[in-house]
């Protein structure tokens, strides 16, 4: 297990030039530039990543190599597949790469569990199951000299800090992972995982890694971005590695860029959501996740969400998010006590109460394409789109408070925002 590159610090930007050199010579370490090359880089939904461009990169080494195969599988996990404008977008024209679809549901490579005991330790006793682990079928089968694991070390709602082991074991991994791994980091509080690494999912992935995963040989490479004085998104640090190691250096600078700690509760918050990147509250709301920890009691979320379309973007999930709502851990709990269809959809239940305010503070979404009755029967305030634009317009607005003291977040799947006394507890 071995680190082949670790660059980064606050105020490093590491520019197109750099990043080739750096992934280059990460190659050489690992031997020479392959023949047949799998990537697994995130889907649109990961936009501001940069992994559009190192994956262009890896694509440019490899063509001048002269490879044979340059297979591209998005991380998807249970996003929607990726249309051809989207891969255009988001990787560029790659004219002799191959795109494949994942299915979380199907085509998968089985390899074993994490135990029953694992789990029941790493969750502090709340919960007791096993856990199947499973990829894409591509990963074992697809004879590829080398797997590369392209992705963004950023605060994560699920397992504290994504990528590393994630990008693989959720992004391309199974539908029991993805569930079971989704229930336990809700079950086990969002709060006690955000912003950490050492948390109860992390363990059940590393475990899967060290007894499954590390066998295939995947090298690892992660991305640090922060936005620039000018807002410009900036990489701070590059690291590729093949082990747990290299994931927690990135994270420690992700932790030094990507997290905003306040001293006083906010009051009023307005979140806006790319339509290129948020479609669905499955993804949207992170712009709930990630301010959480900030927010007053009774405070004011507006989420300004002009791409917003659906709430899951699984057909199954969206029908359950609509069918039960956000109403909170307690009810969403009892829901899945209940009712066999949450049982077997347990990344849903998880979402419904990472989706809940607990009744703490008040969510407003604005939206064009969802209606205010949608909007309102899973449990949120509504506002058209048009008129909270005319009020918060998002070109004349700074990221953090603004005139009127209201704090403004531009891109919230950036970042962490908390009170420091809330993140200490």
């Amino acid at each position: 297990m071995s680190t082949y590159i670790t660059q980064g610090g606050r105020d490093t930007v590491i520019t197109s030039e750099e990043k080739r050199a750096l992934l280059h010579e990460a190659l050489l370490k690992l031997g020479g530039i392959p023949k047949k090359i799998l990537v697994i880089p995130p889907d649109i939904t990961r936009l501001h990543s940069n992994a559009g461009e190192l994956t262009q990169l890896l694509y440019e080494l490899w063509d001048i190599a002269n490879g044979t195969t340059f297979d591209i599988l998005p991380a998807i996990g249970t996003h929607a597949p990726m249309t051809e404008p989207q891969i255009a977008e988001m990787y560029g024209d790659l004219p002799k790469a191959t795109y494949h679809v994942h299915h979380w549901r199907r085509g998968l490579h089985h390899f074993g569990e994490v135990p029953s005991e694992v789990v029941q330790e790493v969750s502090g006793g709340k919960l007791d199951y096993s856990i199947p682990v499973a990829v894409n079928r591509r990963l074992v089968e697809g004879n590829y000299e080398l797997i590369i694991s392209v992705g963004q070390v950023i605060p994560h709602e699920v397992i504290g800090i994504a990528n590393g082991f994630k990008n693989i074991l959720v992004g391309a991994g199974g539908v029991e992972m993805i569930n079971k791994s989704h229930f336990l980091g809700a079950v086990d509080g969002m709060e006690r995982l955000m912003g950490r690494t050492d948390t109860s999912v992390r363990r059940v992935l590393n475990y899967a890694h060290a007894h499954y995963l590390k066998q295939l040989g995947i090298v690892y490479v992660m991305s640090v971005m922060d936005a620039d004085a000018s807002g410009e998104r900036v990489m701070r640090g590059l690291y590729v590695g093949d082990d747990a190691r290299t994931f927690e250096t990135a994270a420690e600078l992700s932790r030094s860029v990507n997290m905003t700690f306040l001293d006083e509760p906010l009051e009023k918050v307005v979140v806006y959501l790319d339509p290129r990147e948020f479609k669905s509250t499955w993804l949207g709301n992170k712009a709930i996740y990630r301010t959480r920890m900030a927010m007053a009691d009774d405070g004011e979320l507006i989420i300004i969400a002009p791409g917003l379309r659906e709430f899951g973007e699984d057909a199954e999930i969206d029908r359950l998010i609509r069918k039960y709502g956000y109403c909170g851990t307690p009810a969403t709990l009892n829901a899945v006590s209940e009712n066999p269809e949450l049982q077997d959809n347990l990344s849903a239940a998880a979402h419904l109460i990472h989706g809940s305010t607990e009744g703490r503070f008040n969510v407003t979404y604005a939206t064009e394409h969802l209606t205010q009755a949608e909007i309102e029967s899973v449990g949120y305030h509504w506002a058209p789109v048009d008129e909270v634009l005319a009020e918060y317009n998002p070109a004349t607005l700074v990221d953090g408070f603004n005139d009127g003291g209201f704090f403004y977040i531009s891109e919230p799947g950036q970042g962490l925002w908390a009170l420091r006394s809330r993140f200490s507890e």
